[in-house]
């Protein structure tokens, strides 16, 4: 084998280690925005739930304090 080939043997092995690293970092990006996307739905959600709740208590207390 001459150098040149062992050199374009060696870059193909760097690339194929580059894409596979690329890959994993892409993943973990991908599945930390989905968690964080989660996180902040959850959120949401705990806060429109609170809110209507609390839009349904309060007509209650002013036709009891109305009597």
């Amino acid at each position: 084998m001459t150098s040149d080939q062992a050199r374009q043997r060696a870059e193909r092995s760097f690339s194929r280690e580059e894409r596979a690293r690329d890959g994993r970092n892409a993943m973990m990006e991908y599945e930390a925005h989905a968690q964080a996307t989660r996180e902040k739905t959850a959120r949401l959600k705990a806060l429109r739930l609170a809110r209507e709740a609390e839009q349904l208590t309060e007509p209650k207390l002013s036709r009891k304090a109305a009597r």
